[in-house]
């Protein structure tokens, strides 16, 4: 049985994580052929459901369904945001921008959260205000076609959510790393839910005549998008500013590097994630003693391209030798990386 099979390296240990084997065939470059797949889907719902809520609420005169309808329209928007960010993410490396542009897929997944908060959230919260402040009287008369409406939107936005469900189990790496896929999730999740508490809201008008339970609907589907909106925008935030690699995958390159005869010690270890399958990893490493200069390059040139062969993602390696402290060069643990 290869490497490959039973999931462990040439000395018996497991594999790291995200580490590939000698033997493995080569990983697939990206899953954007599928997420955008997935934005286009979900795009394609929110465009129809969001004409038919609006339609509805305006018929039905239900600010629920009206609520509704501004979710439907920010999560359209939001989807053309992040069809432009795996597009424009995916762009090569230029002199202005020596890294690539794998970062630009979370400036849009900013943008999207704040659609969300403001075209969503906020407008929904003001439709449960100003339905609070009414006198009451509403007619309900055209009810029936807002829950019709409604079940329909139930059915496409859950088809939208199970689609995206179906890949984020079938990729590596699960949601947390592709702000694109994790935005739509979050965005049909949040749709379903809206969708649910806006038909409570409205049957519960319908039988009692009260408008309030219609307008706590409508707050409460202002309430839900927010929360959303801040997470979605605090994991984006995180990733603009300079998100390092999962300590496991740290503690990993650390031993990697560590179980070098050629390095004594690691005096620091930085990473940071540029873009969606794109890592970038320097180290300050103090050489072994003998080791002639003439050989210093050729070293360095064997370690780096045989942490790029385990981790395919870390395609910038920057190793500096360097003098390490006496402390570091009997302690080189997690507690040494960054």
């Amino acid at each position: 049985m290869s490497e490959a099979e039973d999931g462990t390296t040439r000395d018996g240990g497991e594999r790291a994580p995200g580490e590939r084997a000698p033997g493995d065939a080569p990983a697939p470059v990206s899953s954007d052929t599928h997420t955008t797949l997935t934005v286009w889907i979900a795009l394609a719902a929110n465009l129809v459901i969001a004409v038919a809520k609006l339609g509805g609420g305006l018929f039905a005169g239900s600010p629920a369904l009206l609520s509704e309808a501004a979710h439907s329209v920010a999560d359209s928007l939001n989807e053309v945001f992040l069809l432009a960010a795996l597009r424009r993410s995916k762009r090569p490396a230029d002199p202005g921008h020596p890294f690539g542009y794998g970062k630009e897929r979370y400036f849009w997944a900013l943008l999207a959260a704040v659609g969300i908060f403001v075209m969503g959230g906020c407008f929904s919260v003001f439709q449960g205000v100003e339905a609070l402040r009414s006198s009451g009287g509403e007619s309900t008369s055209g009810y029936v076609v807002g829950l019709v409406v409604l079940g329909v939107a139930f059915l496409a936005e859950g088809t939208s959510l199970a689609r995206a469900l179906i890949q984020v189990r079938g990729q590596g790496g699960g949601i947390g790393s592709d702000p694109a896929l994790r935005t739509v999730v979050a965005e049909d999740a949040t749709a379903v839910l809206g969708v649910l508490l806006a038909v409570a809201g409205m049957a519960l008008h319908m039988t009692t005549g009260q408008v309030a339970y219609e307008a706590a609907a409508s707050l409460a589907i202002g309430v839900l998008l927010l929360l959303v909106a801040f997470k979605l925008g605090a994991d984006a935030r995180d990733q603009l500013i300079g998100e390092g690699a999962d300590p496991e995958t740290r503690e990993a390159i650390t031993a990697y590097l560590d179980a070098q005869p050629e390095i004594d010690g690691i005096a620091t270890l930085l990473t940071m994630r540029l873009g969606q399958d794109s890592l970038l990893v320097a180290a300050r490493v103090d050489l072994a003693p003998g080791h002639e200069s003439e050989r210093l390059e050729l070293i360095m040139e064997r370690v780096k391209a045989g942490l790029t062969a385990r981790w395919p993602e870390a395609g910038q390696v920057f190793l500096d030798v360097t003098e390490a402290p006496e402390a570091t060069k009997d302690d080189t643990g997690p507690d040494l990386t960054a």
